[in-house]
């Protein structure tokens, strides 16, 4: 997928503190917004509120809907689907097993006392084997997404074909996109399969909570105390990468002990030379080509030593 220079606001949760309007107002957006409400799944046409922080502007691509009306009309495309969506989740259950066994010996060799040195170098090397792996999985489900493009040509088949021209027509009409949250996994698989941000050119994309963990190079899941699970996080899949180089945290300070600081740099560390950035409620990370990347103070990037700081970019470009 070709990524077009184009302007870009990566935002915090809206639930509580919403800034969408004043977002667009910045931003010089005039005319209606295509929205993706995917990752809502079945509540993907209750955008009222959505629609009431746009002034009424918001136009529904409706990708869940669309991507259901495909696999309805096209049986094999749809098999040949839910085939790899079952081999996506036994490849992340086999990465998470080899990961819990990689973070214990991280765990174990951070609580661990002895010669200073050699436990240096050992849980650094430990924590390069957690990297690699984590490295190896976001490949491997590259590769996957590739193979499946090359062998079934999802945006040849008619059905296809036919939502993807009505979305053309919808995103002809509008300014900008604007990519709501939700299930990050749903959210990510129906901008990939319709191809939406190459259908809207070079507009301007605003993103938040899971749609902005979308839009980055890397989807991570975080939570340091699941329902169910060990804690630790995982990469789910390769983002849609209109943001090289981070790793969105939407939700952190409610997913994660942001004051256990060995905790916090260890996930840093494990995500470098991406930078974590935590989105707190409000928060705007905004993009303009020729101006580089603003952002307000409630983005903070995780710091080896375990700390939060105001976000820096330190090389970061879209």
């Amino acid at each position: 997928m070709s990524i077009v220079p184009r302007a870009l606001a990566f935002l915090g949760p809206q639930r509580f503190q919403p800034t969408l309007g004043a977002v667009v107002a910045a931003l010089g957006i005039e005319g209606d917004l295509a929205t993706v409400t995917a990752g809502w799944q079945e509540r993907e046409r209750e955008v009222e509120e959505l629609h009431e922080h746009l002034g009424g502007r918001a136009v529904n691509l409706e990708l869940h809907r669309r991507g259901e009306a495909v696999f309805a009309a096209d049986p094999e495309f749809a098999a040949a689907y839910r085939r790899r969506q079952e081999l996506f989740r036994e490849m992340q259950a086999i990465y998470a097993l080899r990961l819990d066994a990689a973070m214990a010996a991280c765990t174990a060799l951070a609580a661990r006392a002895g010669h200073a040195r050699l436990l240096e170098e050992e849980r650094a090397a430990a924590l390069e084997n957690v990297r690699t792996l984590d490295d190896t999985h976001a490949a491997r489900m590259g590769e996957v997404h590739a193979e499946f493009d090359a062998r079934w040509r999802p945006l040849e088949r008619d059905a296809l074909r036919a939502e993807r021209a009505e979305i053309s027509r919808l995103l002809a009409g509008v300014s900008a996109l604007a990519i709501a949250g939700g299930h990050v996994a749903v959210l990510a698989n129906r901008l990939r399969l319709f191809d939406v941000l190459a259908l809207s050119g070079d507009r301007p994309v605003i993103a938040w909570s899971a749609g902005a963990m979308a839009c980055a190079e890397r989807i991570v899941l975080f939570h340091d105390h699941p329902p169910y699970g060990t804690g630790h996080a995982q990469v789910l899949d390769q983002g849609l990468g209109l943001a090289d180089g981070l790793v969105f945290l939407p939700h952190a300070r409610r997913r994660l002990d942001l004051g256990d600081t060995a905790r916090v740099g260890m996930f840093a560390r494990r995500l470098a030379p991406r930078a974590g950035v935590v989105m707190e409620d409000g928060a705007a990370l905004t993009w303009r080509p020729g101006s580089g990347w603003v952002a307000d103070g409630g983005c903070l990037r995780m710091q080896d030593d375990g700390t939060l700081a105001p976000f820096a970019l330190k090389g970061v470009a879209a």
